[in-house]
């Protein structure tokens, strides 16, 4: 059996990446850039309030995402509507809305995000490969209040630069590490929000043992966020003892007949006591180390 590792397993964020590239020159054909840096900077995105949404006290803070595929699983919502989806997951309890907008593997779209924009009032993140500045001029125009920055996707200079230009224009940045290397690379960066993806992008293969190790690394200050692989309410329980202060979750909510009541169910689940507002209480905020 081929090992999932070796260098002859085809690197699917490679590809998805080069994709991007060519997908993004299609569009500044259409959409030069100059106008859509017209349209970023007329726009008002809430970068200050997707920190927020991620560090409230006396609940669990779920970033839950809408996307209609992935390339592990295929189609996950033949009858996909971002709209609905994300109402659903203010109404039970999330704290800001991912959505997926990368076309080729993910069936994503800006439109997606620009209707999600319009249904709720949540903070949203764009999730996509994001390797130019363009992509983030898109972003805030559609809407967005933060983007998502792989450090496996980028090179030192491409990760700053886009960090730099990221918070220019109001956007939050979640920076995405999987290893302890790229911890390192996004902290030198100059990152605050670092997610720990226990999903290796490059084989699809998921171990959540990658945020139960990387957290003990992330310097003080920082904003820990868990991602992918999270399927039950003590996972959150787990990981919120250890450090985390916020929770991407999407497969495990959009497998489901209803994604907002299971998100509710995952939140009722994982907690462990009720403050004075009745909202959950993160590990840490009930008592957890």
């Amino acid at each position: 059996m081929r090992d999932p590792t070796s260098p002859a397993t085809p690197d699917l964020l490679a590809t998805i990446v080069a994709a991007t590239r060519l997908a993004v020159t299609e569009r500044q054909r259409r959409y030069p850039t100059a106008e859509m840096t017209s349209r970023a900077r007329s726009a008002t995105p809430g970068g200050a309030r997707f920190l927020a949404a991620l560090t409230a006290s006396g609940r669990v803070n779920v970033i839950a995402e809408c996307k209609r595929r992935s390339p592990s699983r295929g189609v996950l919502r033949p009858d996909y509507r971002p709209d609905l989806i994300a109402a659903a997951y203010e109404a039970n309890g999330a704290a800001a809305v991912s959505v997926l907008t990368e076309p080729t593997f993910f069936d994503g779209s800006l439109d997606h995000l620009r209707m999600v924009r319009a249904a709720i009032e949540l903070p949203l993140l764009r999730k996509d490969f994001i390797v130019t500045s363009y992509q983030l001029a898109e972003a805030a125009a559609a809407g967005a209040d933060a983007v998502l920055l792989i450090v496996a996707a980028l090179e030192d200079a491409e990760l700053g630069a886009l960090l730099d230009e990221a918070k220019s224009l109001g956007l939050g940045v979640l920076v995405e590490v999987h290893d302890e290397a790229e911890l390192r690379r996004a902290v030198r960066a100059g990152a605050t929000i670092i997610g720990v993806n226990n999903r290796n992008l490059r084989t699809l293969a998921v171990d959540v043992s990658a945020s139960r190790c990387l957290v003990a690394e992330m310097p003080p200050g920082t904003v820990a966020v868990a991602e992918s692989g999270l399927r039950t309410s003590a996972d959150l329980v787990e990981l919120g003892a250890a450090g985390y202060q916020a929770f991407l979750i999407g497969e495990t909510l959009l497998t489901t007949s209803g994604p907002g009541e299971a998100l509710g169910r995952l939140i009722d689940g994982a907690r462990p006591a009720t403050g004075e507002t009745g909202r959950p209480l993160s590990g840490v905020e009930a008592g957890g180390s």
